[in-house]
């Protein structure tokens, strides 16, 4: 890039596909975007055309109106064509829902990291009725508001099941360092955690195409969530470490196709910006620990607006997260309340 011009991030396709369509966002690789029933509304997936069939990269929930959205696009840009594989880049229900099914019903080949099929695998199988005691406990230690730790053990909880199609045995492993053809182009494999473990991006060797799933968004930061499967989890430690590295890939002319958002360019920029926001947000955090608080008294310093019900859960789990970086690195020090939460403070 000119050393004159201002480096910023931009934007080649300023409208997302709609229903049942798709934008050719480079030669033979189409964007679509699914429909989610939460805040963000939507999951970007593609499809890259390998000749005799076609190889798509994540999946969307399994839901009705997904695989509805689905039959439009395989009878429609997908030009009725088998789909041979599906690369789910991690183990999350928008992005592996619907790889069982493709597997099952279209005989498609599973390619994706250990980490993220063992997870999906496991979390598909372990169906529960009501919320287990080590999850109530786990909340407990957060400081979760009362109300809705009431309200939440009351309910069903949300199973990975819900969301996502049964795993049959049999999936491709891949891992750092891999190389994989598909879509006409050979791709470099390199390895991102934080927002999910193993999540994996590719990177291509004969274009300026980056495929980077949650790992590298436009405009919203991935979530970063502690929860009770490994309550002392070092998500954002993970996730700084993935920047830093990945960074050093990115260059100003990459097309950026990511899970959500738009495609953009700019990669060098925002990468920086990842870095800085999460930098920022424990500075604020660190300063807002003047005196012992849960991670639930932890929301305005981080997201710097007021959380709602439905946000709750999600903002509850990435202020663990942030907390816990900081104590894990010696920068604040924990203690037991008398309500069972953890409340940390800054070292003088």
């Amino acid at each position: 890039m000119d050393g004159d011009s201002p480096e910023v991030l931009s934007y080649p396709f300023r409208d997302a596909p709609g229903s049942g369509e798709a934008i050719e966002v480079a030669d033979g690789v189409l964007w679509m975007r699914l429909p989610l029933p939460m805040k963000l509304d939507h999951v970007n997936v593609y499809a890259l055309d390998d000749g005799d069939g076609w190889t798509i990269v994540d999946t969307g929930f399994d839901d009705h109106k997904t695989r509805e959205f689905w039959g439009k696009l395989l009878d429609g840009p997908l030009r009725g064509r088998p789909v041979k594989r599906v690369i789910a880049t991690h183990h999350h229900p928008d992005h592996i829902g619907l790889a069982g099914w493709f597997q099952t019903n279209h005989g498609a080949e599973l390619i994706t990291t250990r980490t993220s099929w063992l997870l999906g695998r496991m979390l598909t199988l372990d169906v529960q009725t009501q919320v287990p005691e080590e999850t109530i406990a786990f909340w407990r230690t957060t400081g979760m508001d009362p109300e809705i730790l009431a309200k939440r053990v009351a309910e069903r909880p949300f199973n990975f099941a819900d969301m996502v199609a049964p795993l049959p045995l049999g999936f491709t492993r891949i891992k750092q360092g891999d190389q994989i053809p598909f879509g006409g182009r050979m791709w470099d494999i390199h390895i991102g955690d934080g927002h999910a473990p193993e999540h994996a991006t590719f990177w291509s060797r004969d274009d300026h195409l980056v495929l980077a799933g949650d790992q590298i968004l436009p405009s919203i930061s991935p979530n970063l969530g502690v929860y009770p499967t490994e309550p002392m989890a070092d998500p954002v430690g993970e996730w700084i470490e993935s920047c830093e590295r990945l960074a050093r890939l990115t260059t100003p002319d990459q097309l950026v196709l990511g899970g959500h958002k738009l495609p953009f360019s700019g990669a060098p920029l925002r990468m920086r910006q990842l870095l800085e926001n999460h930098h920022s947000a424990l500075d604020r955090l660190r300063d807002h620990l003047d005196k012992p608080k849960s991670a639930s008294e932890c929301f305005m310093p981080l997201f710097r607006r007021s959380i709602g019900e439905t946000e709750y859960g999600l903002a509850l789990v990435e202020a663990v997260a942030h907390v816990s970086h900081l104590y894990q690195t010696g920068q604040v020090t924990r203690a037991l309340r008398a309500d069972g939460a953890w409340v940390y403070q800054a070292r003088p």
